[in-house]
């Protein structure tokens, strides 16, 4: 072999090593992001007294200040970096991506209940997939199609489990919990798909500044659902609560704002800008996977055979998928 020939394959080793190292490094991010995904789902059930608007309201106002405690001291540096445009986007990024998808979530949870809805959100590796199918890197859909199959057929076990949900709660207000979920769902496909084209097309920013800065962005949002939350009649349905239930929601809500928002966030643009979206697209079926066995411990309960299966069917097929992937 000619000394030119070696050293294309030298190349090419480095390169593909590089690749697939990079590929498992986004997976761990992924599965990581995931399990502090997991615990929002379980939030609104600790706390029911308390309205979704409440809720979504006091997460994102800690999320807010939080990013910017955060960023205080690369502040100077920080500021410099997004232009107009930049936060335009942040603001139109954070809008469904963090205000309407958790004020979804927490409703639906209160109505419907945490498996019920964590799994119509499982649905997020299909949606994803499907809107980022035509990038370039992305494989084929025929390469795709199995592992698209079993994480349909893993929420398909859920619903044929679903009665013994439903049970518990009058079938309009199931009905209701379940549309919102299908809202959680559409907003954060819009929001993982447009994320990830806008931070891969802006390397200057790196992970953590991009999630600081939508932290802020966020935080300014929620200051308008504030005031309705807490300061209308009714809404936060918390006038008759007492301070010890207010201790447990500002304490819940710090918890996912901290866990969730500022290292779930930072964690997910990690793992967005070191793999294809049909990729990371499959990845955030471990939120689900994560909230079923959170729910499962609060309610004190084993799964049921039909759960089992999902969670295997929806963890295999992303597993296939990251194969696929080289």
């Amino acid at each position: 072999m000619a000394v030119g020939d070696t050293s294309t394959a030298t190349h090419l080793h480095h390169g593909q090593h590089d690749t697939r190292r990079d590929h498992l490094t986004g997976i761990g991010y992924g599965v990581a992001a995931g399990a502090l995904w997991g615990v929002i789902f379980v939030a609104p059930k600790m706390l029911p007294q308390f309205s979704p608007l409440a809720l979504s309201a006091a997460r994102y106002v800690l999320y807010g200040v939080l990013s910017l405690v955060l960023a205080l001291p690369v502040w100077r540096t920080l500021w410099r970096k997004p232009t107009r445009r930049d936060w335009v986007a942040l603001l139109l990024l954070s809008l469904p991506g963090n205000i309407l998808y958790y004020l979804c979530v927490a409703g639906g949870v209160q109505r419907a209940g945490v498996a019920p809805v964590s799994l119509i959100v499982g649905l997020l590796p299909v949606t994803v997939t499907l809107a980022g199918a035509a990038e370039r890197g992305s494989l084929p859909m025929r390469r795709l199609a199995l592992p698209l199959l079993m994480a349909v057929a893993g929420v398909v076990c859920i619903y044929l489990d679903a009665p013994d949900v439903r049970s518990d709660a009058g079938g309009r207000t199931y009905f209701i919990g379940l549309l919102m979920a299908a809202g959680a769902l559409g907003c954060w496909t819009v929001y993982a798909v447009c994320n990830a084209r806008y931070l891969r097309a802006r390397p200057q920013f790196t992970s953590r500044e991009w999630s600081l800065l939508t932290g802020v962005a966020t935080g300014v949002l929620s200051l308008a659902l504030a005031v309705p939350a807490f300061f209308m009649p009714g809404m936060a349905t918390a006038s008759a609560q007492p301070a010890s239930a207010w201790g447990m929601f500002w304490l819940v809500n710090m918890g996912v704002a901290l866990g969730a928002s500022v290292l779930g966030n930072s964690l997910w643009n990690a793992a967005s800008r070191k793999l294809p979206l049909t990729l990371s697209g499959q990845l955030i079926v471990f939120e689900t996977v994560f909230a079923l066995v959170y729910g499962f411990i609060y309610e004190a309960r084993w799964p049921h055979g039909l759960e089992v299966a999902a969670a295997v069917l929806l963890v295999s097929g992303v597993g296939l998928a990251a194969r696929r992937h080289g």
